[in-house]
């Protein structure tokens, strides 16, 4: 799913369909049709890959087990395409690191083959048939972490009395000030943001996480802070960042596509100046709430 800067400095979702060839000497010529979706709320990339059975020679019924073999065999290249679209950090795609040599795509095709399947379907006219994979975020982003142990943040020099927070939610829903340009924009999701601190100082990036957890931030909504509940959040985010989370309004974004936050540098200090809020970062415990239209 790819992100379309416009004129007007927004960055624009979109679904994406598309064909392939597949040509093994079984399934000579097929065209595969593919389509996909990335809902980065539910941390999940969705693809649907389908296909003539006539185009294939396939005669139902007793055509279907070659039917279901034919997309068994194709789809790990099929969702090739749909992982390359992946934002990986503000300045590169999954794509991008394939093109620079840092991954290759037989340990693509890796991830493919990780990706939950349903099992084929006919459509309702029993012209095509069709299967659907799903390949979560957290798994992506196993795949790409390198590092074995995480880094500690700098702590500054003079700490700040603070309290202990049981996670931290950053809320960049609205445009806002891209830093170094004259312009504005909404903050897009990627699998490994960093935020900064008003002064650009590093505040958290993927070499602070642990690389045991599941992902390094979680993305919503703002409507999913505001519930009426004692901590005020969604079920599954209430168990992340707990009772009393740590609430911060962005200030700016920044990086090649606007996909890091940037936060007061006194909200900065409250998170690095206890090892409690230290080891919020190291955990995940990381909320980033981001404009709906950005996240599915």
């Amino acid at each position: 799913m790819p992100i379309i800067y416009n004129m007007k400095s927004r960055f624009v979702p979109q679904i994406l369909a598309f064909f392939f060839v597949i040509s093994p000497a079984w399934a000579q010529g097929i065209h595969f049709e593919v389509s996909h979706s990335v809902d980065w709320v539910l941390g999940e990339l969705n693809s649907q890959a389908s296909f003539e059975l006539a185009e294939a020679g396939i005669r139902l019924p007793t055509g279907r087990f070659m039917g279901e073999e034919i997309l068994r065999e194709a789809y790990p290249r099929l969702l090739r395409q749909p992982l390359l679209s992946i934002r990986v950090d503000s300045n590169s795609t999954i794509k991008d690191l394939v093109d620079e040599r840092e991954l290759s795509l037989d340990e693509l095709d890796m991830l493919c083959l990780a990706a939950e399947r349903s099992p084929p379907s006919l459509s309702t006219d029993l012209s095509r048939m069709a299967g659907r994979y799903k390949v979560t975020m957290d798994k992506a982003s196993s795949f790409l972490i390198q590092h074995r142990r995480a880094l500690e943040p700098e702590r500054p020099l003079i700490p700040v009395p603070t309290a202990d927070y049981t996670g931290i939610i950053i809320i960049a829903d609205e445009e806002l000030p891209i830093h170094g340009r004259r312009a504005q924009a909404l903050a897009a999701p990627c699998l490994f943001p960093k935020i900064w601190d008003d002064n650009m100082n590093i505040v958290y990036e993927r070499n602070m996480f642990d690389p045991a957890g599941a992902l390094m931030v979680r993305y919503t909504t703002r409507e999913n802070i505001f519930r009426p509940s004692p901590s005020g959040l969604d079920g599954e985010f209430a168990a992340l960042v707990g009772p009393n989370p740590l609430r911060i309004l962005a200030q700016g974004v920044y990086g090649i596509n606007p996909t890091d936050p940037v936060i007061d540098r006194e909200d900065a200090l409250k998170i690095l100046s206890t090892a409690n809020n230290r080891r919020l970062l190291r955990e995940g415990r990381v909320v980033l709430v981001l404009n709906e239209r950005m996240l599915k």
